[in-house]
Order: structure tokens, then sequence, then C-alpha cells
């Protein structure tokens, strides 16, 4: 009903913002990674919205992309999970970290949520693999090397690298969290190899 809303940004809480939209302030619930990105109060702001309807009353549900406001949808429709388990999935795992958490299986980085315990977890990722696929993690390290084209052989090749990367750190024993986080740290750049890939991701593993 409402896709979208943009305006001036009037207020900032603890996990919702206030945004002037036709002279009405709207109150919309973010995830804490929103809040991080926000421009100063006063600046236009857009949000992707969700647009909930109970009995007891309507919530608004914003994202900064299209993407975002997708996994929120996604997550909502597991059972068990509603909308404020949603958010908090969401405020402890960017919606990139958790692709690669549903991946990869890792439930005990999806059970740090508030609320969110590793049976529920369990049942995100059992509810989510087919609906997240490798590409969209590809997708994620190339965004993160910020390459070009994605259809260029350059740019597949350096998201394989990232890919073995992540394998090769998982192996050492880091979380295929800490070793996704590790990589989209590292500085990348076009021709780089799986070890070259790996070397930059170790500098960064000290740092998370």
């Amino acid at each position: 009903m409402i896709a979208f809303v943009r305006g001036p940004l009037m207020g900032i809480e603890e996990d919702s913002v206030v945004v002037e939209a036709g002279g009405v302030g709207l109150e919309i619930r973010v995830p804490l990674p929103v809040l991080e990105q926000l421009p100063a109060l006063g600046q236009e702001v857009k949000l992707y919205t969700y647009f909930q309807v109970k009995e007891d009353g309507m919530s608004l549900f914003g994202f900064l992309s299209p993407q975002d406001k997708g996994m929120f949808k996604r997550l909502i429709g597991v059972n068990g999970v509603g909308p404020k388990g949603a958010l908090g999935i969401l405020s402890v795992l960017r919606p990139d970290d958790l692709r690669m958490a549903v991946v990869s299986g890792d439930a005990r980085a999806i059970a740090r949520a508030p609320g969110i315990g590793v049976k529920t977890a369990q049942r995100v990722i059992l509810d989510l693999k087919d609906k997240v696929s490798m590409d969209e993690v590809t997708e994620d390290f190339l965004s993160s090397a910020g390459a070009g084209g994605e259809d260029s052989a350059a740019s597949l090749g350096l998201a394989g690298a990232a890919k073995e990367a992540v394998m090769a750190l998982t192996a050492l024993g880091y979380s295929n969290l800490e070793a996704s986080k590790a990589v989209k740290k590292a500085e990348l750049t076009e021709g780089m190899t799986a070890e070259a890939v790996l070397k930059a991701a170790l500098k960064h593993l000290s740092f998370l």
C-alpha cells in the first residue's frame, strides 16, 4: 500500500525514525544498520516501506533499498518470525551477511538476534535456503569490491576468488560470518587471486 516514503528526516529514536511526508510526520521502524546510514536531521531521506495492519494498530517498517525490504518480507514469511523478530535479525545481520548465513547454514549467527533461538534460526535457514541463491552472495562480493559489469569475466573471477577465500578461512576455523565480513573489508581489486584475497582478509580478522 505504501511502497516508499520520501521527505525530510525529522527525528531519530532507538529503533525508529520520523519522516515528514505531505505535512505529516510518519513514524517508521527500522533495523539498527539503517540508523547508522541516515543523513542529518532536516535532510531528505527515502525509505522503502512495508505497511502492516493488525487489529491493535498499524505500523510502517522502512529500509534503504528494495532488496533489504525484500529480505524483511522473506523473514516475516517464516513461521515463528514476525516483524519484531525480522527487525531483530536485520539489526544484528546486514542482509548480505544474512544471505551468507542462510547459504552456509550458520544458525548460530542468526540466533544472535534478540528473541530468536537456535530452533527458529534453523527454521529461517530451512525456509529461505531455496529463496537465497549463491548468485546473490556473489553479487554481494562484487558490490563490496566495487567491480563494474556483473557479467564481465574479471568481475566474476574476483567473486570466485572471494568465495574461495571464505572457504579457506572457514577451513582455518573461522565462522562463515567472520570469514565473509573479513573478505568484504579487504580492498579487493580485479585480477586478485584467491590467495591474495585470503591474505588481505586475514589482516582484518583481528578487528572483527
